[in-house]
């Protein structure tokens, strides 16, 4: 017997039978199954969108007061990624739309802090880091291809959106199998002996 269920047995005289009947029930204990999740990676998972929250308001602060981007000194493409027609969408700053999507996960990351076997966080969470990979691959072509200059913040964006959709992907994978593990090992409800 797993350490996540308990046994009850019932004993009693059973009608017309010289021998007991007994009836052995295995039922989960409430809150035993959740400490067995790792719960640390939704917390990972917040302080990525944090750290990508931090970039992306930067970008969007500068962006909005017309003050120049500072740029470590090898790297001098930030202010010409942000001047470029590519830096907006819908003529608003992509730094905008980045505080909006850091700010969704870190909201997504603090739900599967507190249920971390919700089916539709952890499908959601997978798919909006995806999403926000899906984008920073394309503003790295536009930079590499487009532009011809390399802004760090993107740079720490994308990594920020891979790391995301990693931790989101093996919080998926781990609590997929703690749930396929209580489905295959439960045991046969009743049994009369």
């Amino acid at each position: 017997m797993s350490d996540l269920n308990r046994e009850f047995n019932i004993a009693g005289a059973s009608a017309g039978r010289d021998r007991p009947a007994v009836v052995s029930a295995v039922v989960p204990v409430a809150g035993e199954h959740s400490a067995q999740v790792p719960r640390r990676v939704p917390y990972i998972m917040m302080a990525l969108a944090l750290i990508g929250l931090a970039v992306a308001f930067y970008d969007s602060y500068a962006i909005y007061n017309g003050q120049l981007l500072w740029c470590p000194p090898p790297i001098n493409g930030c202010n010409e990624v942000a001047a470029s027609p590519y830096a907006r969408i819908f003529d608003l700053p992509v730094g905008y739309y980045g505080v909006v999507y850091y700010l969704y996960m870190f909201g997504l990351a603090a739900l599967l802090a507190y249920d971390p076997l919700a089916r539709g966080l952890r499908i959601g969470a997978v798919l909006y880091a995806a999403l926000g990979v899906s984008f920073s691959l394309y503003f790295m072509v536009v930079q590499f291809g487009y532009i011809h200059a390399f802004c760090i913040y993107c740079l720490i964006s994308a990594v920020t959106t891979v790391l995301l959709t990693v931790t989101a992907v093996s919080h998926l994978k781990v609590t997929r199998g703690k749930e396929r593990l209580d489905v295959e090992s439960e045991p046969q409800i009743w049994s009369i002996n």
